[in-house]
């Protein structure tokens, strides 16, 4: 199978979203039509090793309703079931590792591949409340129960993998991701989101406000003013918890400040807690405002590039009072996109993360000339 016909981030299933999106404004689909038959002319897998959010069978569905034409209809409802079979299977093997006390694996758990871009998709698709309510309890339980490593207590999101999960970097104890491609902060960010559109389970609430804390406590100061999230601690650095004097990585969506801080909002909303939201929303908007952090921003994607940036702090900034400082950032940051933009060219190949679709999203959701609602976001969890 080609590897990018059914995948999300890098290929076909964000051309659909985008052509179909442009053709819910302009009533021409012959495009979108194109590129969803090219997408389903091969079958896109639903098996539980490979298939997740951003690929195989759950990235065509969510790119098919996203596009939203009524002649995708027989083919959602198809998928839908295959995929609510394909979450219970996930979520049985999820309970089985939790009951011997070992970490996960990062695709257990996370946006890209695991329960948390399942959940994703039946939060965005609303037609399945049984299989996103049990990611939300398997989320719960996940953030809440911690788990054994080396002999000391740690997260339940600790997973086993390295952080490139490449079987050669090994790392015997594991690590915690903080990033919201494949950290803790995906699976923040849909239980506030859930909460948000009013679905929740027990617990949740108690979550969402330990998560703030968590998030909170893990800022480090950075010598110049501001903080931000590590991306990633080995099981040292989490024994000697935060450290005084912190240097950011590059502000990207995937496992940046940018992200991270719209995790914690969101959850400081669903959860009343307005010291933590004041709280991102002030790291958030120093990071926009630090010439030294955006001088590592170099390309135009969404994973880690200015259209992600924008994107999160647009909508993070919707969320904020009208005289909010974060609001007062976003003119700055549009002239620096579109510098960029003119500058370079827009990536030629396909895809949502790292193509020319998630940047033509991006510049069609901000700028007013072809406007598109910005619900295709909950891929990201941002929206």
């Amino acid at each position: 199978m080609n590897e990018v016909t059914h995948n999300l981030g890098r290929g076909l299933p964000a051309s659909v979203i985008y052509e179909g999106l442009l053709a819910q404004g302009s009533g021409q689909w012959e495009a979108a039509h194109r590129a969803a038959l090219t997408m389903a002319s091969e079958p896109a897998t639903a098996h539980p090793d490979s298939a997740g959010l951003f690929y195989g069978a759950p990235a065509v569905a969510f790119a098919l309703h996203t596009a939203g034409h009524r002649a995708y209809r027989s083919a959602l409802g198809s998928l839908d079931k295959a995929l609510a079979t394909h979450v219970a299977a996930r979520l049985s093997a999820a309970d089985d590792r939790m009951s011997t006390g070992q970490p996960p694996r990062m695709r257990e758990y996370d946006l890209i591949s695991g329960l948390t871009g399942l959940g994703a998709y039946f939060l965005h698709r609303g037609s399945s409340p049984e299989s996103l309510h049990g990611v939300l309890r398997y989320l719960v339980r996940l953030l809440q129960d911690p788990v054994s490593v080396d002999g000391h207590q740690v997260p339940g999101w600790w997973t086993s993998d390295s952080p490139t999960a490449r079987p050669e970097d090994t790392m015997p104890a594991g690590h915690g991701n903080f990033g919201m491609a494949h950290g803790v902060a995906g699976p923040i960010a849909l239980l506030a989101l859930a909460t948000r559109a009013g679905h929740t389970v027990p617990g949740q609430l108690e979550t969402l406000a330990a998560s703030c804390r968590l998030l909170e406590q893990w800022a480090h100061p950075e010598p110049e003013g501001g903080a931000a999230w590590p991306e990633t601690v080995s099981l040292d650095a989490w024994l000697i918890g935060p450290t005084p004097r912190f240097y950011a990585g590059r502000p990207s969506w995937c496992y940046g400040t940018p992200g991270i801080a719209r995790a914690l909002q969101l959850a400081a909303l669903a959860c009343g807690r307005e010291n933590s939201r004041s709280q991102a929303e002030s790291l958030l908007a120093a990071c926009l405002r630090d010439a030294e952090q955006l001088v590592r921003v170099t390309d135009a994607t969404i994973c880690h590039g200015w259209a992600g940036l924008c994107l999160v702090a647009d909508l993070a900034a919707s969320d904020t009072p009208a005289d909010s400082p974060l609001r007062r950032t976003l003119p700055s940051l549009r002239a620096q996109f579109t510098t960029h933009l003119t500058q370079n060219p827009i990536p030629k190949d396909p895809g949502l993360l790292t193509g020319a679709d998630g940047v033509l999203l991006t510049i069609h959701t901000l700028f007013p000339s072809r406007p598109v609602a910005s619900a295709w976001g909950t891929c990201l969890l941002i929206t």
